[in-house]
């Protein structure tokens, strides 16, 4: 049977860390890999991640099975960083671990689909997984253009599609640090998205994957908290892998949000069924290490501090890039300044992609799309000379 199979096409991002891998030019810069890295290009663990791991070697007494909802102490914890100081929404909201955030949004569909959900909704361009993820559920996907070309978001478009949807669609949603644009929706737009919801009543999916990397950690999801106020119904999906530098350790979080608290164990043990099913339970360590953080006190002012330095580096490269929007015309790079999170679309050809990668040892996704921690005060300069050399005329 198996030699039926037909080759799928290889993942072109490892085609492109390889090609990095070999290129022996000592100022080669990356910006393909969505990871966050330091100035000198590393991806360090947390102090206070490293120091939370040292607690659970020592005190840690058991590693038996927790069952498919996984560390609900980790599960609590969050709770307060995403939904504010109501953090059970009167009782409304019930979670479980996941196996990274890519788990939570699997589980979300999934459990859409459970529901009834035939069609779900995606602005484009996305992460490339949500794509995969709904074909790979199956439901049907529906798209609509989530950026303009000016650099900002085209609320005309999702409220469109919204306005247009039938009662058994859903629509997923980035909470901030869209991937791979880095547009954002104002706190006006989530307001008119909000509205339009309760107006259809229909069923959101938000996935939150860079809390806290945009404008800080209240910013960043105060326009799903404005959602959140107003649909009777939600799905959320949230990430622990980039605000806590756990990524090969897989930490995610599912939330469902209930009309009525009443409903919660019905949804819970569908979720619990279908997670059973999928993982049997998450891994363990990497939600333990965020609970350890986030119920001490020390531990997570040493977490927040952490986060705040990643986010205000990242925010300085944007402005040098914002900065020196005039030294290359047509790329309106000063929309990068106003723009969040790791990631940003340059509207670049492949064959100038292709030039930048020959030519200049900078290496990005065919897309365009540019992880900004690669760059750094060192290496900007010669980005933005290359950009000027493969966009002159």
């Amino acid at each position: 049977m198996l030699d039926q199979l037909e080759a799928q096409a290889p993942d072109a991002l490892l085609a492109l860390i390889k090609m990095h891998a070999e290129d022996p030019r000592q100022d080669k810069i990356d910006l393909g890999v969505g990871v966050y890295r330091t100035n000198d290009g590393a991806t360090p663990v947390f102090r206070s991640i490293k120091a939370a791991e040292q607690r659970l070697v020592d005190t840690q007494d058991s590693k038996s099975y927790l069952g498919p909802e996984g560390d609900t102490g980790f599960v609590d914890a969050l709770k307060p960083y995403i939904f504010g100081k109501d953090a059970t929404m009167g009782g409304r909201v019930e979670g479980m671990q996941t196996p990274g955030g890519t788990g939570a949004v699997r589980l979300a569909v999934a459990l859409a689909k459970s529901a009834g959900v035939k069609r779900i909704h995606l602005g484009v361009p996305s992460w490339p997984n949500h794509a995969q993820i709904l074909q790979d559920v199956g439901v049907e996907t529906s798209t609509f253009h989530h950026a303009k070309a000016d650099g900002t978001a085209d609320i005309d478009a999702v409220l469109d599609a919204i306005a247009n949807a039938a009662e058994t669609d859903s629509i997923l949603l980035h909470g901030c640090c869209h991937n791979p644009t880095g547009v954002d929706y104002s706190a006006e737009d989530w307001a008119r998205i909000a509205d339009a919801l309760v107006a259809k009543g229909m069923l959101p999916i938000l996935d939150i994957a860079y809390h806290g990397l945009g404008n800080g950690l209240d910013e960043d999801v105060a326009g799903i908290r404005t959602v959140l106020a107003k649909v009777p119904e939600a799905l959320v999906a949230y990430s622990c892998d980039k605000n806590f530098g756990l990524y090969r350790d897989r930490v995610g979080a599912f939330y469902m949000i209930a009309k009525d608290a009443s409903d919660l164990p019905a949804i819970t043990s569908n979720a619990n069924a279908l997670a059973r099913a999928n993982w049997s339970m998450p891994p363990d360590h990497g939600g333990a290490a965020v609970r350890t953080v986030l119920r001490d006190e020390g531990l997570t002012k040493q977490w927040l501090d952490e986060l705040g330095e990643m986010r205000a580096r990242m925010r300085r490269v944007r402005e040098r890039l914002a900065a020196a929007d005039n030294e290359v015309p047509g790329l309106n790079l000063a929309a990068l300044g106003e723009q969040n999170g790791l990631f940003a679309i340059l509207p670049l050809s492949r064959e100038q992609i292709t030039k930048l990668r020959e030519d200049h040892g900078i290496y990005m996704a065919g897309s365009g799309r540019i992880n900004v921690a690669g760059l750094h005060e060192g290496n900007t300069p010669k980005f933005i000379a290359a950009l000027a050399d493969v966009t002159a005329g």
